[in-house]
Order: structure tokens, then sequence, then C-alpha cells
């Protein structure tokens, strides 16, 4: 009985241990599933969930693309050898997640007749039919009052600069229809909170800051595209134009192009605000990331275009630790940009 009963504890102690690791990544997976925005819009009441998916709330990738930009200048900006301003952060943070579905809100209103011509876009709220463009307006006035609310807080000339982006973000749902370079307005758009983001801290814009948009311009160049390459076969039928369609087969030659051009930005931003090795660590990094997601993303399977995507929200935070680390190393003295380097810049 007892040689049994051993036996029996043996087989139960294998099972443990083979299961383990499988009861273990399902638990992963089921935590991260919780904590999703898809699993968010699932658990809320159902006649919000429309709403709710019309501000992309079930995608959040979007929210981290669009922050990471800002918290980088902010970052950049700040007083060396201290953190960056945490209540600017948390603005930031709450102006991007209402921008971003403003947005959102805006580009389907004018793209819902080609949106329920590509598939994976066939289920949003406006395409569907399960939301009118009057809902949706109503949706987005709210967006907007909340985002003017946050910008009233700054100077004068930052609310100058943060109105400025509403001229883009109506042109480029339009760009798709006549330019085979959305991506690009898209780019100009959703890197405005860097610009912003400086012009608050320092009250001005510089060519600091100009180089560290452009760089993060060409960054979204990159991931946008990747993101396009999804839909690139119902764009043709649709006559949607990106990115995607114009390159076509030498799109990583393009993409390679586009992370020189990102390196070099971020590169020569540190030098002139004297960043410190943390800094350049983490734009190591930033550049192996790049290399990586060019270098082995599908460009003909659009769930690994959507895997690659994503990673973009990663490589956001990589540089802004860099950032936030270097700039604590960098003593008092140094504070702000090298005069040298940027006479020879303007020059």
């Amino acid at each position: 009985m007892n040689a049994l009963s051993n036996r029996c504890v043996r087989q139960l102690f294998h099972y443990k241990k083979a299961l383990l690791p499988f009861a273990t990544k399902f638990a992963y997976v089921e935590t991260r599933r919780a904590l999703s925005g898809a699993a968010l819009v699932q658990v809320s009441p159902k006649n919000i969930q429309p709403y709710l998916k019309l501000m992309r709330i079930d995608k959040p990738t979007g929210f981290w693309l669009l922050y990471w930009p800002c918290t980088w200048s902010i970052a950049l900006s700040a007083t060396p050898g201290s953190l960056p301003d945490l209540k600017m952060l948390a603005l930031f943070g709450a102006g991007s997640i209402l921008m971003r579905s403003a947005g959102c809100i805006v580009n389907d209103i004018f793209d819902k007749n080609y949106d329920r011509m590509v598939e994976r876009t066939q289920s949003r709220p406006l395409a569907s039919g399960e939301l009118s463009n009057r809902q949706a307006l109503s949706v987005l006035a709210v967006l907007l009052s909340g985002s003017l609310a946050i910008l009233l807080q700054f100077s004068w000339f930052s609310v100058a600069v943060g109105a400025s982006s509403l001229f883009l973000v109506v042109v480029y749902p339009l760009a798709k229809r006549y330019t085979y370079w959305p991506q690009f307005v898209l780019g100009l758009v959703f890197n405005w909170g860097a610009l912003l983001g400086w012009a608050v801290i320092r009250d001005e814009l510089c060519t600091v800051v100009l180089l560290l948009y452009m760089a993060s311009v060409n960054w979204t160049l990159i991931y946008d595209t990747i993101y396009a390459h999804q839909d690139k076969a119902d764009d043709l039928i649709a006559g949607v134009k990106s990115t995607a369609l114009l390159f076509g087969d030498r799109t990583k030659h393009w993409l390679t192009g586009f992370a020189a051009l990102t390196m070099l930005g971020l590169g020569t931003t540190g030098v002139m605000v004297q960043q410190t090795w943390p800094f350049y660590g983490a734009l190591a990094a930033t550049g192996v990331h790049l290399a990586w997601q060019i270098g082995t993303v599908n460009i003909n399977d659009p769930k690994d275009c959507w895997r690659k995507f994503k990673t973009n929200q990663w490589l956001g935070i990589i540089l802004f630790t860099g950032i936030v680390a270097g700039n604590l190393l960098r003593k008092e003295e140094k504070e702000g940009t090298n005069p040298a380097l940027l006479e020879k810049f303007i020059e």
C-alpha cells in the first residue's frame, strides 16, 4: 500500500513539473488579456462599447506611439541632473489619449466608405453603421474640449504650437486619397507632441527639438509603412494610397534609409544637448531594435506586420529611459545646447 502511495505521489509530482510551464504561460497570457484595452472594452456595458472602439481604447499601441515623442522632448529639456517634470508627463499622457482618440474619429469620419472595403476595418463603428456621424462628432467635441482644457494650462506660445497641429489632423485622412506619402503626413501629426513638449518647458522652439522632431517623423515612416502592409491588397481595390504600395518589394531598402535618418537625428540631438553615456546606450539599443524589426518583418504576412508594429512602443520606453538616465548624469554647467555645435548647424 505504501509503495502504491509513493508511486502515485511520484506520478503527481512528475505531472506537476510537466504542466507547470504550460500553466504559468496560460496564467501570463490570461493576465495580459485581462489588463488589455480589448478586455476593458469587452467588460464594458454593451451600449458604450461602440464608443470605446471608436476611440480605439481596444488598441492602445497608438497612444504609446503618440506619447513617447512627447516624453523624449520633456526629458531632454529638463534641467541637467534632474528628473523630467512629472506633472508635464502626466498632462501629456492624458492629452495623448484624448488627441489620439480625436484623430481616430476624424480619420473614421472621412474614411468610413473606404473602411467598408477593407477587411480589417469593416467592423469599425462608423463603417459598420453601429454609430452615426452625429454621434461620432459629439464624442469628438468632448475629446477636443478635454484637450483644450489641458492646453490652456500652458503659455500662449505653447497654446499656439499645440493648436497648429489641428490642420494636419484634418489633412492626414485626405492625404491617402491624393499622395502615396500619407505616412509622412501622419509622422508630422503624430510627433507634434515633441515640439509641444519642448515649447512648454523652454517656451521656445530651436534646432535641437526640430532635429528630434524629424527623427521621430522618420521613425513613424518605419512603423506605419509596416502597418500599411497589412491592408495593401484591399487598399489597391479601394483606391487608398500608402508608402507600402509605393515601395512594394523595395520596402526594406526604404525603411533602412529612414532608420539611418532616425539614428542620425537622435544622435545629433544627444550631442547638441551634451547627453551622457546612458543615452548613447539606449540609442544603440534603439538601433538594434530597428535593425531587427526591419530585417525580420515579413511584409507579406499581415499578422507579422502587426506584431512588428506593436514592438515600437517598447522602443519608445527604451529611449525615454536612456534620456532620463543620461540627463541625471549631466552637470549643471552643461545645461542647454552646445553653442559651437549650434553655430555649425545654423551655418
